[in-house]
C-alpha cells in the first residue's frame, strides 16, 4: 500500500503540470492499475519465499496480465485522443518499477546472482548520468525497439519465477535479456550523444 500510495502522490504531483488534457483517461488508469500490480510484487521482493510452489503460477499469471495492460495504454490513449508526454513518462516509470521488483524477486528466489538486478537499475542510472552529462537528459523519440526491449524484460523476468527454471537456465535467459537492454541504453546514449 505504502509503494502505491507514493506512486499516486507523484501522479497527482506531476499531472497538473505535464498532463495536458481536461480528464485522467483510460490509458492512464490502466497505468495506474498496472503500478498498482508493480507494489504487489514490490512487497513480494521483500518475501520472495511466499512465491514457491503454486503461488509462483499465480504470479506468472499476473506478470502475463500486467504485461497485456502494458500494449492496451498506449492504444487508449491514442484513441481517445489524450496521449502526452506525462502518460509516457508514466507508463515507462511503471514498466521500470515492475522490473526492478521482479528482477529482485529472482534474486531473493536464488534463481541468479545479485547482477540481475541491473535489469531493473540500468534505467535508474541511465537517469543519473543525465545528471552528470545533460545531453543524456534530453527526451528520446518513440522507438519499436524500446518496447520490444522492456516487453523482453518483463517476460524474462515472469519466466524465472517458474520452478522448474533452475538458475543455470535462469543465469542464461537472464543473461540474454541483460545483454539487450545494455545495447539499448548504449544505442540511446549514443544517438544522444551525437546530436549534443
Amino acid at each position: 500500500m505504502a509503494s502505491f500510495a507514493f506512486a499516486g502522490a507523484v501522479v497527482l504531483a506531476r499531472l497538473g503540470r505535464f498532463h495536458p488534457h481536461p480528464r485522467f483517461g483510460l490509458a492512464n488508469g490502466i497505468t495506474l492499475a498496472r503500478a498498482g500490480g508493480a507494489s504487489v510484487f514490490a512487497t513480494l521482493a521483500l518475501e520472495p519465499a511466499l512465491l514457491a510452489g503454486q503461488a509462483a503460477w499465480a504470479a506468472i499469471g499476473a506478470v502475463a496480465c500486467l504485461l497485456a495492460l502494458d500494449g492496451l495504454d498506449g492504444m487508449a490513449a491514442r484513441r481517445q485522443g489524450l496521449a502526452s508526454v506525462f502518460g509516457a513518462r508514466f507508463d515507462m516509470e511503471v514498466d521500470a518499477g515492475l522490473i526492478l521488483a521482479l528482477a529482485a524477486i529472482a534474486f531473493g528466489l536464488g534463481k541468479a546472482g545479485l547482477w540481475i538486478l541491473g535489469l531493473g537499475l540500468l534505467r535508474y542510472l541511465f537517469v543519473l548520468g543525465g545528471l552528470a552529462v545533460p545531453a543524456l537528459a534530453r527526451p528520446l523519440p518513440a522507438s519499436h525497439r524500446r518496447s520490444a526491449i522492456c516487453v523482453l524484460q518483463v517476460a524474462v523476468l515472469g519466466l524465472l519465477l517458474a520452478p522448474p527454471v533452475a538458475p543455470p537456465l535462469a543465469t542464461a535467459l537472464g543473461a540474454v535479456a541483460f545483454a539487450a537492454l545494455a545495447a539499448s541504453f548504449a544505442a540511446d546514449a549514443g544517438w544522444l550523444l551525437r546530436r549534443r
